[in-house]
């Protein structure tokens, strides 16, 4: 009979780190971030509720298309605990992506949230690749209306298919999922990567590796 308890207090234990490997639940109605706080903590510390306004929980500006005049075609524009401090604690994010014709999202990570996509606007080839050693892709093309789902940490992406121009919205597990851009983190890192290291890995010459380098 000890031994059973001793199991089952084992795994309850084990499922209770899982549940607290992301955002810990809230244990009170809301910890809306006190921006002013020098505390460290993981998240934001709590501004007193007695001072919270409804502005602590609104944004506005999401009807806005992001700027997709650069390289890659693609403008983002962020609802996070940054933009609205009650999400704090709160485990959610929200993203608006504006897609010039044939731009991309680049391939990219959020280290710390899944993703839940849905296309508002146009058509995008989406996918993600799954871990080694398979690193198989998963895609599809979405129309306007359709959901697609991308996991925690894995790389993705999305391109616009259409003719014009293509707008989605993204909610996010995390109240600051982070994004690390595969080439800019890779080829724009400072200090920069040992080049010749870069060579290795990608098995190309070390003067493309150079090239590519320069432009981040």
């Amino acid at each position: 009979m000890a031994k059973t308890i001793l199991l089952l207090s084992l795994v309850a234990l084990t499922f209770s780190c899982l549940a607290f490997a992301f955002e810990p639940s809230p244990l009170q109605d809301f910890c809306v971030a006190d921006t002013t706080s020098t505390a460290r903590v993981n998240g934001l510390a709590c501004k007193d509720p007695m001072m919270v306004q409804a502005s602590d929980f609104s944004f506005s500006g999401l009807h806005i298309p992001g700027n997709t005049s650069n390289a890659v075609g693609f403008g983002a524009k962020a609802v996070n605990v940054v933009q609205v401090p009650g999400l704090n604690t709160l485990g959610i994010s929200l993203v608006r992506l504006d897609y010039a014709p044939r731009g991309i999202n680049p391939p990219h990570t959020h280290p710390r949230a899944s993703e839940i996509l849905t296309v508002i606007e146009g058509s995008l080839e989406v996918g993600f690749v799954t871990s080694n050693p398979e690193n198989r892709l998963i895609s599809k093309v979405l129309q306007k209306g359709d959901v697609y789902v991308f996991p925690v940490g894995l790389v993705h992406f999305q391109r616009n298919v259409g003719y014009g121009n293509a707008v989605a919205i993204a909610a996010l597990s995390s109240q600051n999922p982070g994004v690390i851009t595969i080439a800019n983190a890779v080829f724009g890192s400072k200090a920069p990567i040992a080049s010749d290291l870069l060579a290795k890995a990608f098995q190309v010459d070390k003067k493309m590796v150079e090239q590519i380098q320069s432009k981040f």
